[in-house]
């Protein structure tokens, strides 16, 4: 276990050199199992395959993939790891199948807490190409790492090693990605990684599944377009429920930054939008998991978070980013009025945050959210034709007006 945590940590250190250097070309932020009302408990696996969907936004000829056990309390055995090109659903692309190996070996054990990168495979994946990520779980595994309302359906096997296989039969289907956190490839160009970190407005939350219209697949496209080679992934590091300061929907933004930013091959900027669960959830008061009931007392009521502690937040991450050379790039806030957990006083804040965003100098560049989907005529509120229904979220509209209005400028010579 000692010798796979110290390969993957070697493999992930690898600098850029004359013959290129890794870049993440897709991630997700994983979080451990919720306890929330509505939330269905993870699964135990037990001698099963899991395949998952995920579309890098850069393209390479060598690839390699992350699995993480970051929040498990006992040792994952993977019995092996395959990947190939989707031709729809769970079908793969027959002869695309390239079966991993961690360290030369098919299987690997990874410790409880830690991460492991597999060995690079020659794989040709196009940008915005369908990869499938098939692990086979030999033993029973209990699912401690995951990414819950992922972006493409998952498919879970009966019994059995299926991870070469073209199809698996009558596999059960979920929405979550299990224990797969990253896919890099290796490029010789001078390619790089923007990483959008935020909340469940980052990680798509109102889009439809399978069609990839959150904000940062949008912006992947546009600067992609036109290009005969894409030079910038967009990675989607957002967390639905996630929160700057407070943990609650996994690992606050703080606590989580390292893992979900600075670990990442090849990253030159970041795009972050967070704070306004911080201000809403204290007016929160969800149904008590068993009975249905609201809670007598709220759970997040005394974690009021005034603009000047969102302010500080903020700040350590431009300052955290800095020290290893990432240009932050500030989103401001957008309307939540007519959301169950708005109030005037919370507003009064996303008022001050948004005002610090846009002229306090502390970012490399700044993205207008809030003036992109707002009403015009109610500013406090998202524009109908742009939420999803709980004016809190966009829709696929409101997502589109988003990426519309990043200034592609903000990342190098892009139109």
């Amino acid at each position: 276990m000692i010798l796979a945590a110290v390969l993957a940590a070697a493999a992930h250190a690898q600098k850029a050199g004359p013959a290129g250097h890794w870049v993440a070309a897709w991630t997700t932020a994983v979080h451990a199992p919720l306890a929330f009302p509505g939330v269905a408990p993870a699964p135990t696996l037990q001698n099963q395959t899991v395949r998952m969907v995920i579309r890098p936004t850069l393209g390479g000829e060598r690839i390699r993939i992350l699995l993480s056990n970051v929040f498990g309390a006992s040792p994952l055995a993977i019995g092996g790891a395959h990947l190939a090109l989707v031709k729809a659903g769970d079908a793969i692309l027959p002869g695309s199948d390239h079966p991993l190996t961690f360290g030369g070996q098919p299987s690997v054990t990874i410790p409880a807490g830690a991460p492991i990168l597999s060995d690079p495979a020659d794989l040709r994946v196009a940008p915005f190409q369908e990869v499938a990520v098939s692990i086979y779980l030999p033993g029973s595994a209990a699912v401690s790492t995951l990414h819950d309302r992922a972006q493409h359906e998952t498919y879970i096997s009966a019994p059995g090693d299926f991870t070469a296989k073209n199809e698996i039969p009558n596999p059960t289907i979920e929405k979550s990605w299990y224990w797969v956190a990253e896919l890099d490839v290796w490029t010789t160009k001078r390619a790089s990684t923007i990483v959008a970190f935020g909340d469940s407005i980052t990680d798509g939350a109102g889009a439809t599944l399978g069609e990839y219209g959150d904000w940062p697949d949008l912006l992947a496209a546009r600067l992609a377009a036109g290009q005969r080679s894409p030079q910038r992934a967009v990675v989607n590091e957002g967390l639905g429920g996630n929160r700057l300061l407070y943990d609650g929907a996994g690992e606050s933004a703080l606590a989580r930054f390292d893992r979900d930013v600075l670990s990442l091959p090849g990253v030159s900027e970041m795009i972050v939008l967070e704070g306004i669960n911080d201000i809403g959830w204290p007016h929160w008061n969800p149904a008590q998991e068993h009975s249905g009931h609201p809670f007598t007392d709220s759970p997040y009521a005394a974690q009021t978070v005034p603009a000047q502690q969102l302010i500080q937040g903020l700040q350590q991450i431009v300052a955290r980013a800095h020290q290893h050379g990432i240009r932050v790039i500030g989103a401001t806030l957008t309307p939540f009025e007519g959301d169950g957990f708005y109030t005037a006083e919370g507003e009064a804040v996303r008022q001050q945050v948004n005002q610090w965003i846009r002229t306090g100098g502390a970012f490399d560049g700044v993205i207008d959210f809030d003036a992109a989907v707002r009403d015009p005529s109610h500013p406090t509120r998202f524009r109908d034709d742009f939420q999803w229904g709980d004016y809190l979220h966009p829709d696929s509209a409101g997502y589109k007006a988003m990426a519309a209005a990043i200034d592609l400028s903000l990342f190098g010579n892009h139109r």
